[in-house]
């Protein structure tokens, strides 16, 4: 919510990245579509909350806001896979290699839409 907003009396509608709940159902749903899932524990920092990223066997990845460092250990007890502090463990190498893995791939697919 802005100055001019508080000023003004009005708060700022609600949305999807604002649900606890709504996060928890797409972790719960990609964990579910995904194979070999762990969970590493980034730390708060002055833009974000503590966030929980998830990472595939294949190196696939997605992030969401975890609750606090509790949130994001009762998270890993519900949806039943591993979890790591980013900090002491670092990020996977597979992580790095599917991100690689894409770029090489956008650029391939931009390259072939140029010599259309």
């Amino acid at each position: 919510m802005g100055l001019l907003d508080r000023l003004r009396g009005r708060r700022r509608a609600a949305t999807a990245a604002d649900d606890p709940a709504a996060d928890l159902r797409y972790l719960q749903q990609w964990v579910a579509e995904h194979h070999g899932v762990e969970a590493f524990v980034e730390p708060k920092t002055t833009v974000t909350d503590v966030t929980v990223v998830l990472v595939a066997a294949d190196g696939e990845w997605t992030r969401r806001r975890a609750g606090g460092d509790a949130g994001a250990r009762r998270l890993s007890d519900r949806l039943k896979i591993p979890v790591y502090d980013v900090q002491k463990v670092g990020y996977p190498q597979r992580m790095r290699d599917y991100d690689a893995r894409r770029r090489v791939e956008r650029k391939r697919a931009a390259r072939e839409e140029l010599d259309r």
